[in-house]
């Protein structure tokens, strides 16, 4: 099973926030977990507002910017290519998806056309989900 993470649920790993546990436990079963290589930007950006607005101190962001840093080398980062990006264009429009949710989704879709395996796609935007199972990818459970 390879478990494709939007950003949303990849700083559940770090962070102490709802469903936590249920990405840690998907994590911990998945032979590849994945990603588009935003999300690595996106996560940071995500850290360091928190630690703007007071979620994180000082100390908590730093362990967390350095666990996650460490821990993405051993994802599978999905890059932007042209026929991605156009699939991103493609599924935005079909279901009206901010266009990083659209990037996620057709990185999922790519790797649920290229792999033939069972794609488990953790995400906590409902319509972003929504447009997840139209496509065939699973959802993890917590986050439908």
């Amino acid at each position: 099973m390879i478990l494709y993470l939007d950003t949303s649920a990849l700083v559940k790993a770090y962070l102490t926030e709802p469903f936590r546990q249920s990405v840690l436990s998907a994590i911990s079963k998945a032979e590849v977990v994945a990603s588009h290589m935003l999300a690595y930007v996106e996560a940071h950006a995500t850290f360091a507002r928190l630690l703007r607005e007071g979620g994180l101190a000082e100390p908590q962001f730093e362990v967390v910017k350095k666990e996650f840093t460490a821990d993405w080398a051993n994802y599978m980062q999905i890059g932007t290519t042209q026929s991605l990006t156009q699939r991103a264009v493609d599924l935005c429009q079909a279901f009206a998806l901010r266009a990083y949710d659209s990037v996620h989704l057709a990185s999922a879709d790519f790797l649920l056309k290229q792999s033939g395996e069972i794609i488990v796609f953790a995400c906590f935007d409902r319509k972003l989900n929504r447009a997840a199972d139209v496509l065939g990818l699973s959802l993890l459970d917590s986050s439908r």
